[in-house]
């Protein structure tokens, strides 16, 4: 019976993305979406750029954040280039790890290769991303993450329509 009020209360924020009766009502809460990789420096940095530029293009009212299982000091230099190469801000500053509260708060966690199993499960919807090594293989990395971030956004304002 609680999953089912949990999946019902996650439904229902994700149907609310953005939505506003009119000027003088508040913003509905803004879902928070959790891109998640081991060392929260190049995976769950890429597609937290890549979903905050889409989300906002396609007027979805999110929050975005990512963070990492076992988090590197700093973030992978080829993706920051890569990023900043075409156009995408640069989303945080130092990869963090994951914590309970991550895993309370999200609405959605995307999970690209974590060991979650020190972490509690998270009361939103867990979606486990199959994403390519960037050292073996960058651009098939890339396009992975670019297809999957776009089926996500597209998801998500067809739940807002």
């Amino acid at each position: 019976m609680e999953v089912m009020w949990r999946v019902a209360v996650v439904v229902a924020a994700l149907l609310s993305v953005g939505v506003r009766a009119d000027a003088q009502t508040p913003p509905a809460h803004a879902p928070v979406v959790l891109f998640m990789c081991p060392h929260g420096a190049a995976k769950s940095l890429m597609a937290s750029a890549y979903f905050q530029k889409l989300a906002k293009e396609r007027g979805l009212n999110v929050r975005v954040d990512s963070a990492g299982t076992e988090p590197d000091e700093q973030l992978s230099k080829g993706v920051v280039a890569h990023l900043q190469k075409n156009g995408y801000a640069i989303p945080i500053e130092k990869p963090r790890a994951a914590t309970a509260a991550d895993m309370q708060r999200a609405d959605i966690v995307i999970s690209m290769g974590c060991d979650l199993s020190k972490l509690p499960a998270p009361t939103g919807a867990l979606k486990t991303w199959t994403v390519p090594d960037f050292s073996a293989n960058f651009d098939a990395a890339e396009q992975s993450i670019r297809d999957q971030v776009i089926k996500l956004v597209d998801e998500l304002a067809a739940r807002r329509q």
